[in-house]
């Protein structure tokens, strides 16, 4: 009896892949945003992504460099998204077969709490540097970028896909 839905099986991730993908969140992390605080932090999502899926290959170094880079970029006081990286790389990892067993959804809230652990990291060291506290819609973004999640996952997975043989499917 054939499925329904093809199954697929996924390949090993490619170092290019995981590049490029951080490439491009680096890219829409630069875009001139009206409001930095309601936009989600893409570099923190496809880490997360990363650290979750093969966190062998992506871990808290990547995330330094990662976050060193968005300081750079963005002008803002050096090793604050650092250290943020870190932090969200470190506890994703630590959690990542716990994210796994979930769905999409569950996920997604694992993931909301991730970022907003990040972005509060993020949020100490400058309000320990003597900046004025942002207000509440600096949530914005964490929460959105955890929606965005099972659209991110499903977007990263899609170089790994491959489509199962008919004669594989008995």
């Amino acid at each position: 009896m054939a499925p329904d839905k093809p199954q697929h099986i996924l390949l090993p991730v490619r170092a290019s892949t995981i590049a490029a993908s951080f490439a491009a969140a680096l890219l829409l992390n630069f875009l001139p945003w009206n409001d930095l605080r309601l936009a989600p932090d893409f570099v923190a999502l496809v880490l997360t992504f990363w650290c979750v899926r093969q966190p062998r290959l992506v871990g808290l170094g990547i995330g330094f460099a990662l976050g060193l880079l968005t300081d750079a970029g963005n002008g803002v006081l050096m090793g604050q998204h650092a250290l943020a990286y870190s932090l969200l790389a470190f506890l994703a990892i630590w959690l990542s077969r716990r994210i796994l067993w979930f769905g999409a959804a569950q996920q997604a809230l694992h993931v909301a709490l991730l970022l907003v652990a990040a972005q509060g990291a993020a949020l100490a060291v400058r309000l320990a540097a003597g900046a004025e506290f942002p207000g509440w819609p600096l949530l914005v973004g964490p929460l959105a970028g955890a929606a965005l999640w099972p659209l991110v996952s499903w977007l990263l997975l899609l170089p790994q896909r491959r489509a199962l043989e008919p004669e594989q499917m008995v």
